[in-house]
This record gives C-alpha cells, sequence and structure tokens, in this order.
C-alpha cells in the first residue's frame, strides 16, 4: 500500500494498460543552479547504485549523498525507478555521442572495421565503469523500466541506423532499422555478460573472459551484418 507520499519508493503501477508507463523526469532543470542540483542527484545515484545495487538503492540516500533536500530531489524524479531510468538514458546519450565521432571517420573506414573499433570502445567502457552494468540491472526491475529503457535503446538505433545506411547500402531502410536495434541489444547484453563472467573470476582469467566475449560479440555482428547485405544484394 502506498504510504501517501509523493515520493513512495514503491513498483510503478502499471495501470491496467496495454503499455507499461514510460518513466520520465517530473521535469528537467531550465536554471544553471537547478541543473547543477540535477546533475548533482545523478552523479549521487550512480554512485549508491554501484555501492548498495538496486533493492537497497533509496532515494533518501541519494538526495543525502547529493547533499541537497529530500524534497528537492522529488521536484525532479517521483521514485528511484525514475532515476534509474535517467541515468539510462544518460548512458544512451553518451554512447550516441560516441557513435556519432566514430561515424565522421565514414567513408574511410568500411563497416567491419568500424563495427571492431566502436565494439572495443563500448567494452572498454562496460569494463571500466561498473555503474553500466549496474544501471543496465536496475533497468530489468519492472515493466515500466524495462519499457523505458528499449525507448533509450530505440534512441541509440536510429543513430546506428543512420550510421549503417551507406554502409549498407542494398539492404532497405526498414530493415535496417530492425537491423539496428538487434544490434544494440545484443551488445549490451553481450557486454553485460562479460562483466558478469569477468567479475566472477580472478583478474587476469577475467580480463581474458571479457576479451574473448568481445571477441564472439564482433563475429557474430560482423557476420550479421554481412549476411543480411548479401542477401539484400542478391534479391535486388
Amino acid at each position: 500500500m502506498s504510504s501517501g507520499r509523493p515520493d513512495a519508493e514503491e513498483t510503478p503501477q502499471e495501470s491496467g494498460q496495454d503499455q507499461p508507463d514510460i518513466l520520465v523526469p517530473r521535469r528537467r532543470p531550465i536554471q544553471e543552479r537547478s541543473r547543477r542540483k540535477f546533475e548533482a542527484l545523478l552523479t549521487a545515484a550512480r554512485s549508491v547504485l554501484v555501492e548498495v545495487g538496486f533493492d537497497s538503492f533509496t532515494c533518501e540516500e541519494v538526495a543525502s549523498r547529493a547533499g541537497v533536500p529530500i524534497g528537492t530531489l522529488y521536484q525532479f524524479f517521483a521514485n528511484k525507478y525514475v532515476l534509474v531510468c535517467e541515468l539510462d538514458r544518460q548512458d544512451a546519450h553518451g554512447v550516441i555521442e560516441e557513435l556519432e565521432r566514430f561515424a565522421q571517420k565514414i567513408p574511410a573506414l568500411d563497416w567491419p572495421e568500424l563495427l571492431n573499433d566502436f565494439l572495443d570502445h563500448l567494452a572498454d567502457l562496460w569494463q571500466g565503469d561498473p555503474s553500466r552494468r549496474a544501471v543496465w540491472l536496475a533497468t530489468q526491475a519492472t515493466p515500466s523500466t524495462r519499457a523505458t529503457a528499449a525507448v533509450n535503446e530505440r534512441e541509440l538505433a536510429s543513430m546506428v541506423a543512420s550510421v549503417l545506411a551507406p554502409l549498407t547500402p542494398a539492404t532497405d531502410r526498414q530493415r535496417r532499422a530492425f537491423m539496428a536495434e538487434v544490434l544494440v541489444h545484443v551488445a549490451y547484453s553481450m557486454l553485460n555478460f562479460s562483466v558478469t563472467v569477468s567479475g566472477s573470476a580472478s583478474s587476469a582469467e577475467g580480463e581474458d573472459l571479457h576479451d574473448a566475449t568481445v571477441t564472439e560479440l564482433k563475429r557474430m555482428l560482423t557476420a550479421y551484418l554481412w549476411l543480411a547485405e548479401r542477401e539484400a544484394a542478391t534479391q535486388d
């Protein structure tokens, strides 16, 4: 039962609709002072999530860590589910910015080289920043958090599709958009798997497992793109 507070730490209600709610901040800051508080809350939330995990994650601890009143946090975020979804959005936009930088190399690079370089970059991010896996796992908590994470993935996939366009000219636009979603989802899943298996091993063995997983990911996605483009060219 709800505690009656607007900030109750409870699972988002799914409202009986066919589609779960998409979780977004109550408002986004405009003024510089508010933006600093907003960013401080996200930074604190990321730190708390890594340290205690999602089950023990609370808005009260985040506000305390950020040095702001709890009421300030609730001006922006209804609950911890919205907070982790905003962290996921932050991560997705960071990847989009990196992909835009890689896209500037086109057409200098062919797509296998571009894919390998970009996956290496993503793998370094996942290996070096434990918060990425923590955020990804947190977004799997409820239908609403999963649906919101899917929106963030689709935004990234849209960018991937635009990068793939000049590299896979025979593939039609609709198929390419779907392929981009598959690429993003598989890459995220495999990278999180890599961090999981490597984290449970010794340092040297963990690094080998991580590298082996990334190598398999490259093989899978390269073969997938190559086969899809060859089939599309054959049909033409």
